[in-house]
């Protein structure tokens, strides 16, 4: 089940790419769409992947979680 990072800080492309780069870095996560004009990123994650450890990856990439749907 895919979840909706509400995501604040990213301004251009290269922002967008980088959190989508962290998130795909990530072993639990399936796959991930990331735009900057809607500030979010969409996840799937893979079972074993909590959203806990999805902020920490966003946050610890400069970037801040507003909230998670």
């Amino acid at each position: 089940m895919e979840k909706i990072f509400r995501v604040e800080g990213m301004m251009c492309p290269h922002c967008e790419g980088r959190v989508r780069d962290t998130l795909n870095a990530l072993d639990c996560v399936e796959s991930c769409q990331v735009s900057h004009e809607r500030d979010e990123a969409i996840v799937v994650p893979k079972a074993d992947c909590t959203k806990e450890i999805l902020i920490s990856a966003v946050e610890g990439a400069g970037y801040k979680v507003i909230s998670v749907e």
